[in-house]
């Protein structure tokens, strides 16, 4: 159980009866956190309590962290909560897989725009090629750069086909 479905499960009142404490009819009981109470100065409301002469308040599992000296881990146990703590491998697989999940959307993302990229160097540089002299210096040129292209677009195809 969470510490909601507690909370909705039990009101104050049955928490103040466990120990044998019982309300009078306008709420107030002795408060057991003091001594020397002569009149019931502790009220019970439905969520929470507050003693008007000590000034000790809270909720059902305050009350019972202090009636049994306990921390707040041992009264949520002790009025049926379960504490399910995930274990650190857990987690780390699971942010292990995220981030190996967004580390390839980001590598497809990046190759998807250096082929965008070479596609368009590659129809720069035959467009220069149709309209340059063959075999002149601006030619051998744009044929290199064509070539390294080309080599490149071979590379995004041989990477895109391992995904």
């Amino acid at each position: 159980m969470t510490v909601e479905e507690i909370k909705d499960t039990y009101s104050m009142r049955d928490i103040v009866e466990r120990y044998g404490l019982l309300p009078n009819r306008s709420g107030f009981i002795p408060c057991p956190f003091h001594t020397g109470d002569r009149q019931a100065s502790l009220k019970v409301y439905e969520r929470n309590y507050h003693c008007h002469a000590c000034g000790a308040d809270g909720d059902i599992f305050s009350f019972v962290e202090q009636m049994e000296n306990i921390p707040f881990k041992d009264a949520f146990q002790l009025l049926g909560g379960t504490y399910d703590k995930p274990t650190f491998s857990t987690r780390l697989t699971i942010y292990k897989s995220q981030k190996r999940r967004e580390m390839i959307k980001k590598e497809r993302a990046r190759a998807g725009r250096k082929r965008q990229l070479n596609c368009m160097l590659i129809g720069v540089y035959r467009a220069y090629m149709d309209r340059s002299e063959p075999f002149s210096d601006i030619w051998c040129d744009c044929y290199n750069a064509l070539q390294f292209q080309l080599y490149i677009h071979a590379e995004l195809n041989e990477l895109e086909a391992r995904w």
